[in-house]
């Protein structure tokens, strides 16, 4: 396999040429056009933000990619998938609520909003993994498997379980339904909260498997008859059932991964990263740390994984910003994003995707002025 090619520019602008107008001539170079949009829907995958994170990518910039899929004659639409946590994006009206705060509306955006898996998270595809050796079978968000074309617009931060985030995470656990977020999280079995349980048996209506029992009042759950549906998780109003979260970070990268295979296989798909803000842990946050290296630039490319590659090489060639969370942690590393978060290795998302085939590692970076 040869090089896989990425297209970048930097943030710099005059007084002739902005950001917007730098990332149309960006994904025009690196080939947008090569994909037939014509009458096809095009699902943009993004990430809104939590409300109260201000690092989020602001909306102008899914305008400029969702107004270049109409010309090229698309049907685009921002899509994402609901939290597996309790915050304001773990059903899809409060979702949506999150996104408009955060300026994502049709008219801001020049297209519509869908939330991929539903009101409850739970309306899903299962669709088979080529090669996966941790997940045979994924639970991607309807509407995103819906779409003839996925594009991927995704924020370049760090995240406290992969170490960063990036393509590979915006299409692998965004796109999971929230059976799927469970499956990469742990083992697919979620537990109750008791205390929050108030006994209204709400669960047990929309358990297929018979897996719910009572005692004094509260719910517990069988796991020899649960199967890891997660329709209890968005059945609760009281947000009383949850994922443990007991998956190792390894395994955790891994499964993502094989999610973000899933989601890809068989279709055309595009993908572009903005390394601004590079805040080091996740937009889920419903706050933002200071940025952790100056603001880099945007890349684009057909391949997930050399994108990456390329946005985790030009962070770790910046200089750290002594005034971050940086200054707080050993380097002992030479790597920002592992010395930032030393639990988990970023490494294992790379390798692990080369390996069932999902892009190249090795890429050569075309920059465009």
């Amino acid at each position: 396999m040869g090089k896989s090619q990425v297209y970048f520019t930097d943030m710099r602008c005059n007084v002739e040429v902005n950001l917007l107008d730098k990332l149309r001539a960006l994904i025009d170079a690196a080939g947008i056009e090569k994909i037939d949009f014509r009458e096809k829907f095009a699902a943009i995958k993004i990430h809104f933000g939590e409300p109260g994170n201000l690092a989020f990518l602001r909306p102008n910039f899914s305008r400029v990619v969702a107004s270049r899929v109409k010309e090229l004659g698309g049907k685009p639409f921002l899509t994402d998938c609901n939290t597996l946590y309790v915050g304001r994006r773990n059903d899809a009206l409060v979702h949506l609520d999150a996104a408009y705060e955060n300026g994502y509306f049709p008219l801001a955006t020049g297209c519509q909003i869908i939330i991929a898996d539903g009101l409850k998270g739970t309306d899903e595809v299962e669709v088979p993994v080529k090669g996966g050796k941790y997940v045979h079978v994924a639970s991607i968000g309807r509407a995103i498997m819906d779409a003839d074309i996925l594009v991927s617009l995704n924020h370049f931060k760090g995240h406290e379980c992969t170490g960063f985030g990036g393509a590979l995470k915006n299409i692998g656990m965004g796109s999971g339904s929230r059976a799927g977020k469970m499956k990469m999280h742990n083992d697919g079995k979620p537990e109750v909260d008791a205390e929050a349980c108030v006994g209204c048996r709400k669960c047990a209506a929309f358990c297929a498997q018979g897996a719910f029992a009572y005692e004094n009042g509260k719910a517990r759950i069988d796991h020899g008859k649960c199967v890891g549906c997660g329709f209890c998780i968005g059945s609760c109003n009281f947000h009383a059932i949850a994922n443990p979260n007991d998956s190792s970070n390894d395994i955790l990268n891994y499964k993502m991964v094989e999610y973000a295979k899933a989601v890809v296989d068989g279709r055309p798909s595009f993908h572009v990263t903005v390394v601004n803000q590079v805040s080091p842990y996740c937009d889920c946050h419903a706050e933002n740390d200071a940025a952790v290296v100056p603001d880099i630039g945007m890349f684009a490319s057909f391949d997930p994984v050399a994108l990456d590659k390329a946005c985790i090489d030009a962070v770790n060639s910046a200089p750290a910003i002594n005034s971050s969370i940086i200054s707080e942690r050993e380097r002992k590393s030479g790597d920002h994003f592992t010395d930032i978060h030393p639990t988990t290795d970023w490494r294992g998302q790379i390798s692990h995707a080369v390996q069932i085939g999902l892009g190249n590692d090795e890429y050569e970076l075309i920059t465009i002025r």
